[in-house]
């Protein structure tokens, strides 16, 4: 999956759309990765370690904004998830500005059990404002359920 600095996923292949959720179907404002963590019903409930997940999102948006104050869109991104989330705006009144680039995260995705991954954020030299997020599964009971989600 391809993602900007506001968590807009801008681009993610075939077996992800399958894995999560066909991206197509959203409004263009409702395709960013922390806002589906924090405001569609179905996908707030995905992560197990939501928690953490919300943590780690709120403190890379932090750095994005200090990296982008002139950025209008993450201001108002920012502004909706303060108000429209109460974890959120308790993450982002704590200041945390600690970003994760590779870490183990467990998803719930439904019908198919728990499928564990380790993921790693790569910045491409020319284009540090884009990442692209990489995931694997971490055994093969993890493979399993992500290749019945697939085959959905």
């Amino acid at each position: 999956m391809l993602k900007n600095h506001r968590y807009d996923i801008l681009a993610r292949n075939g077996e992800m759309a399958r894995r999560l959720r066909d991206f197509d179907t959203l409004p263009p404002s409702q395709r960013n990765s922390m806002w589906l963590c924090l405001m569609h019903p179905e996908i707030r409930e995905f992560s197990v370690d939501r928690e953490r997940v919300v943590r780690e999102g709120i403190a890379h948006l932090r750095a994005a904004r200090a990296a982008h104050p002139e950025d209008q869109a993450l201001t108002d991104l920012i502004a909706e998830f303060t108000t429209r989330d109460e974890e959120f705006a308790r993450g982002w009144a704590e200041r945390d500005i600690e970003v994760n680039g590779r870490g183990r995260t467990v998803m719930r995705p439904p019908d198919v059990g728990v499928i564990t991954v380790d993921f790693e954020v790569l910045l491409p030299l020319q284009d540090p404002d884009q990442r692209l997020v990489i995931y694997r599964a971490v055994d093969e009971e993890s493979r399993s359920a992500g290749d019945r989600l697939c085959a959905r």
